[in-house]
């Protein structure tokens, strides 16, 4: 009973130890890796989007699947990519 309370208080000093560490070091870049991270859903999104749109996709059979994945963030896309309306006949957001 006494080894597992010491393993236990040990294991939230690690993680508290840890959190802080993770906190140190990607803390300041929290705002640019979340930059990065919305531009590269932008641009997967033009890529699986990009045969609707009418761009040409060799891969188009294979990126339709991954279609209603970005249904609900659909409309935040084409807001922030300059279009007030969709793009896409079938698909009406606004």
């Amino acid at each position: 009973m006494k080894n597992r309370a010491a393993a236990q208080r040990l294991y939230r000093r690690w993680a508290a130890f840890r959190d802080g560490l993770t906190e140190y070091y990607a803390g300041p870049y929290r705002q640019t890796l979340a930059r990065e991270r919305r531009d590269e859903d932008d641009l997967f999104t033009m890529v699986v989007l990009g045969e609707a749109l009418g761009v040409p996709d060799p891969a188009a059979y294979y990126s339709a699947e991954l279609m209603p994945m970005l249904a609900e963030d659909f409309h935040a896309w084409h807001r922030r990519m300059g279009m007030p309306r969709s793009p896409l006949d079938q698909v009406s957001c606004c």
